[in-house]
């Protein structure tokens, strides 16, 4: 775990709401899974109008990121341990 500025990481999409970034996590994962907001990846929390979607494809995460001032984010990151944890305490849906 750590800062997403330390990882191998890449933005699908930027300056996304909410919506637009859930309907993008949900067209590029192979698993989806809903999270309740406040949900930590990187140990930062998730931010967003539920559901919260998280992604998985090729063992990467796909999610939403909002940086305050900056927007949301789609960011596809290479995370084992957030993969195994989403995989754990997600609700896998369809």
């Amino acid at each position: 775990m750590g800062c997403l500025e330390n990882m191998n990481y890449e933005v699908l999409a930027k300056n996304c709401s909410f919506k637009e970034a859930r309907d993008i996590i949900k067209s590029n994962s192979t698993e989806k899974y809903e999270v309740p907001p406040g949900f930590k990846l990187l140990e930062k929390p998730l931010m967003g109008i539920p559901p919260v979607i998280v992604g998985v494809k090729d063992e990467k995460l796909i999610y939403g990121y909002t940086k305050p001032c900056h927007g949301t984010f789609v960011v596809v990151v290479e995370d084992p341990e957030g993969v195994d944890m989403v995989r754990k305490n997600g609700k896998p849906v369809w």
